[in-house]
């Protein structure tokens, strides 16, 4: 059994390729099929690595009685979300007006045949679940409301319209972005910080680094609150399970407070941007935890995450070969008693918390730090320096042992925006540390992005396939640009003039400042985004704004200011009713003061 999909480019999409559902990728074919049957569009957005994806991906998609009630009743379409982040983010936006919460993965949303979402939700199981309908209910529910209530959905089709149009960021002359607003910032991260175990809010907890980044920006300008923020969170984050303890890397996001249990997938973006985040934070500390985290990460990015014909993977997934979550991750006693010398059991076994109930289930363990080597060393009346060596001869054993197991199929995109950002590091995180290996492993990316993503006519890619979007640019801006401070390229202010150039020519809203996520001639959605909020990547108008400002630093270009500035200006209202959420924009609006 094949559909539509068994033929994609994306590993995401290939692994719908066989399930019983008859599977559109998204394009004009899909939404005309729907126009002609007069059925709504059942989307499905996920990525290779998400754990839910392929839960709901099991138990619904390749049910073949599910799979019936889905192709009698829709048009479906599958689509990767690291392949269209552009459509992601569209739908994630609606999803929060639809919904008034979050998103996330798998998104499952109802569309009309014009594209505008009516119904929407993320994981939906086969079988009810508390509060939740089950799948199969969910969908006949959806069927009834499109076949009796279209006055109402139409209503509600403008409504939907009408709130993305008065989200959408425009110039009120009368509005700056001041130190008012940072302040407010600071007060809002305040009252979200977990003073007990770091970072923000409740479970399932996120690293955040562009908060901790803004974080640590201002601690350094000198607020010393600020600076116990950043360095607080970051250090129990490194202590945690979030961190892998083994082989370097951080993981998605915790699913407890304390850090301690992992949702398992790795992700190039995060890990990107925190070692950068931990290489600032050692080169202000000199604190030698940090500039550990900072090394093994460096070392798995470079060890498990370079595609072999350049840049690097999107992904590792959650689950094991076996589709276990974790699986590939977590350890029984005797496997680690048997692996390591009894000098280093002693050590890692209290270290590592193996002498404390098991945390992962099945009577298994995720490592974290339990108990910290200098007061090991105290116990034990063993030199620190000793217990260290002990430590990581252990490490080394363990990761060796570990790669003898079956982990799931990394996700072997190689995005230009994520790439980007870990350009951005590499380079940062090589000068801060003086490590030039990474300089150069930078500067190796960057000219492989150059040289595969763009085009003879002037086109900058974010995969072989597709035509790149607002991060793209924005992000490989800031990557040529941090290179170049730390290895001077002949070419490279040229090349940053002609982004720079396609940046305002082909996604700056001339009218109302800022920039849009796809460019001027990208094919229509039914609305054109302009985010500047910042997720779990920095916002791409926050970071066009500060590289247009960095550029015209370097190279003068009016231009490149105004725009910048007309860019802060559109985000204005909305940094200041929000402004936690618009760090980027908060630091390049302190770039024009």
């Amino acid at each position: 059994m094949t559909n539509r999909l068994s033929q994609a480019q994306s590993a995401y999409l290939r692994a719908h390729g066989h399930q019983p559902v008859d599977w559109h990728p998204w394009g004009k074919e899909a939404f005309a099929l729907a126009k002609t049957l007069d059925k709504p569009i059942l989307l499905s957005i996920g990525y290779h690595a998400c754990h839910w994806c392929h839960v709901m991906a099991q138990e619904s998609f390749s049910d073949p009685v599910t799979a019936q009630l889905i192709n009698e009743g829709f048009v479906n379409i599958k689509v990767d979300r690291e392949e269209r982040p552009d459509i992601d983010q569209l739908y994630q936006t609606a999803h929060r007006i639809l919904r008034r919460g979050h998103g996330g993965w798998p998104l499952t949303i109802f569309l009309s045949p014009q594209g505008i979402p009516f119904y929407s939700g993320t994981y939906f199981s086969r079988e009810a679940q508390m509060e939740q309908a089950a799948f199969a209910d969910i969908l006949a529910s959806v069927s009834t409301v499109w076949n009796d209530k279209r006055d109402a959905l139409a209503r509600q089709d403008q409504a939907l319209l009408e709130r993305l149009q008065a989200e959408r960021a425009r110039i009120q002359e009368d509005l700056v972005l001041d130190t008012r607003a940072d302040q407010q910032a600071m007060q809002q991260l305040t009252v979200a910080f977990d003073a007990l175990h770091g970072g923000f809010g409740g479970a399932p907890k996120f690293p955040h680094p562009t908060d901790l980044a803004y974080l640590l920006r201002q601690g350094q300008a000198g607020d010393e609150s600020a600076r116990h923020m950043a360095l607080y969170s970051l250090r129990k984050m490194a202590e945690g399970g979030l961190f892998d303890q083994i082989g370097g890397g951080f993981f998605r996001y915790s699913t407890d407070t304390r850090w301690q249990i992992p949702h398992y997938e790795k992700m190039l973006c995060d890990n990107a941007l925190l070692i950068e985040l931990y290489a600032r934070a050692y080169a202000c500390t000199d604190d030698r935890l940090f500039a550990q985290v900072f090394d093994q990460t460096v070392n798995w990015l470079h060890r498990e995450m370079r595609h072999e014909a350049g840049g690097f993977l999107a992904s590792q997934p959650a689950d094991d070969k076996q589709g276990h979550e974790g699986g590939f991750y977590t350890w029984d006693r005797e496997t680690l008693r048997t692996t390591l010398i009894p000098m280093e059991w002693d050590v890692c076994s209290a270290h590592w918390g193996l002498i404390d109930p098991p945390n992962a289930g099945d009577g298994k363990w995720h490592l974290h730090v339990a108990r910290g080597l200098d007061k090991l060393a105290g116990t034990l009346d063993r030199p620190l320096k000793l217990v260290e060596d002990f430590v990581a001869t252990a490490r080394d054993k363990l990761l060796s042992a570990r790669s003898q197991r079956s982990m799931g199929e990394s996700d072997n995109l190689v995005l230009t925006s994520w790439t980007a950002l870990a350009v951005t590091a590499l380079a940062h995180a090589g000068a801060l540390c003086q490590q030039h290996d990474w300089i150069e492993l930078a500067r190796q990316t960057l000219d492989h992005l150059r040289a595969t993503r763009w085009t003879r006519d002037g086109r900058l890619l974010s995969l072989p396939h597709q035509d790149g979007c607002l991060d793209d640019h924005a992000f490989l801006l800031e990557a040529v640009l941090a290179v170049h401070e730390v290895d001077p390229g002949a070419d490279d202010i040229g090349f940053a003039h002609i982004l720079a150039d396609t940046l305002l020519g082909r996604f700056e809203d001339s009218q109302d400042g800022g920039f849009f996520m796809t460019p001027h001639d990208a094919p229509d959605l039914f609305f054109r985004l302009k985010p500047g909020i910042d997720t779990a990547t920095p916002s791409g108008n926050g970071t066009a704004a500060l590289v247009l400002i960095r550029l015209n630093k370097l190279a003068p270009q009016q231009r490149y200011l105004m725009s910048a500035a007309r860019c802060v200006q559109a985000f204005a209202a909305a940094a200041r009713q929000d402004p936690a959420s618009h760090t980027r924009l908060l630091e390049a609006a302190a770039a024009l003061r």
